[in-house]
């Protein structure tokens, strides 16, 4: 089968597509045919050797992926035929994946392939984050940083559908329109945002700020918090991993909240489809309808690792296999 693989530990350039081996079926697997795959940043970080996780080249990325069921075990919930969406781990940027079933959920039809690859990482973990670290209630206010990417748009989303006014944070004009789409009530460039966000809460800042960013835009917003705000951590987009001086903590009562969705469902898989049972009604009307940005093919994957490294792409990156 036709796979992408990092060859070297260099970066998005080091990637080659390649002939590979079809997976080999673990008893009790589901085995894909992949239609299309989601590009996340680990993807990026994976290729230079900078992941948590680090794999000896040659190795297939790709966490996330979108199919036809070639065959299920016997109980799985799963048959042959059907549309999934699946969170392999690894080996997504390939013709097949094998994977457990917990990790594989029912697409609905209303969504094209290239939207389910772009659910499984980037929704559920902001689905984690907003509901289970973030204790996000109807009626407050959620700042959401790299609003226009692909976990920015599903964080805008979530936190629509769950009730919450949204404020989102791009880096350029030519962005805020992809953060409006996604259900924003309000766009600022992140130039300036905490005097912005100031202004649009009347002083009192907001309830909840979605952070995949890091960088130099974490002490502002700290400062953006109102009494007794939150702060998820998501990831360091920005490059820089930034540190708190706890003073500032103790100042409005606000928490900085770290967001480890694997290592909270690794131990407990069974919350993946807990997960997706919350999100199934939402998807199914429309009202988590994922923003898909450019889309390559699986030779191009090089290219699409290189535009989300450099931040140049809006929505969700896919790579397309038909």
């Amino acid at each position: 089968m036709r796979a992408v693989q990092v060859v070297r530990l260099e970066g998005p350039q080091a990637v080659e597509l390649v002939t590979a081996e079809a997976p080999q079926l673990v008893e009790g697997q589901v085995l894909i045919d992949v239609k299309a795959a989601g590009v996340t940043y680990p993807d990026v970080l994976l290729s230079r050797g900078e992941y948590q996780i680090k794999p000896e080249p040659p190795f297939t990325p790709g966490s996330e992926v979108a199919g036809v069921v070639v065959q299920a075990p016997a109980g799985s919930g799963f048959v042959s035929g059907q549309r999934v969406a699946a969170f392999p781990g690894f080996g997504g940027f390939a013709e097949q994946v094998a994977t457990d079933p917990s990790m594989v959920f029912a697409l609905p039809d209303r969504l094209s392939f290239a939207q389910g690859a772009g659910l499984p990482m980037n929704l559920l973990t902001v689905h984690f984050a907003l509901t289970r670290r973030g204790g996000l209630k109807a009626g407050e206010t959620v700042l959401v940083h790299g609003a226009a990417g692909g976990v920015g748009t599903a964080a805008v989303q979530l936190a629509s559908v769950l009730g919450a006014r949204v404020v989102a944070v791009v880096s350029s004009e030519a962005k805020a329109d992809v953060a409006r789409a996604a259900g924003a009530d309000e766009v600022v460039l992140a130039e300036g945002f905490l005097g912005a966000v100031k202004e649009l809460t009347g002083g009192r800042g907001v309830d909840i700020v979605v952070d995949p960013v890091g960088g130099d835009r974490f002490t502002d917003s700290l400062r953006s918090l109102a009494p007794e705000g939150r702060l998820l951590v998501i990831g360091f987009t920005g490059g820089e991993i930034p540190t708190v001086k706890v003073n500032r903590l103790l100042l409005n009562n606000i928490d900085v909240r770290g967001v480890g969705w694997g290592a909270y469902w690794l131990p407990r898989t069974a919350y993946l489809r807990e997960q997706w049972t919350e999100l199934l009604p939402h998807l199914e009307t429309g009202r988590l309808d994922p923003v898909l940005g450019p889309t390559y093919p699986l030779k191009d994957a090089a290219e699409a690792l290189l535009a989300l490294d450099e931040r140049r792409a809006a929505g969700k990156i896919v790579l397309e296999l038909e």
